[in-house]
């Protein structure tokens, strides 16, 4: 995404147990990818995420909360509980984090005309 001139990603989302089966807590996963996003990327992250239960007749899901804002390498610098509705903040220096992102040479060292065999079903 910062390839494509991001700053900031955000990431809404809707995430929480499965309805198959309420006893699977997948938060944890769910925040590192999204941390992995940031630091894949170098720019900070805001995920915002659903509180609450929502009933069907024979399934629920109970929605993990935990919106978060990570930085540039996927720290997370604030965080809300699980049930609470909450408005978070944080600032970042976007001038020194695009300086950051130039000289540590994550984009400096791609190769991209080795992406071609990502893009086909049979890896050639």
């Amino acid at each position: 995404m910062s390839l494509m001139g991001a700053d900031v990603l955000l990431y809404p989302t809707a995430i929480g147990s499965e309805p198959q089966d309420n006893s699977i807590d997948s938060k944890d996963h769910w925040q590192r990818t999204m941390q992995g996003h940031a630091a894949a990327n170098l720019v900070p992250l805001v995920a915002s995420n659903r509180i609450g239960t929502e009933q069907g007749e024979e399934w629920a899901v109970t929605y993990y909360g935990s919106s978060f804002i990570a930085d540039h390498t996927g720290a997370i610098v604030q965080q809300a509980d699980r049930a609470t509705e909450a408005v978070l903040t944080a600032s970042f220096d976007l001038d020194a984090i695009r300086e950051y992102r130039r000289a540590w040479g994550v984009y400096r060292d791609r190769r991209p005309e080795m992406y071609n065999s990502l893009s086909t079903l049979d890896g050639k």
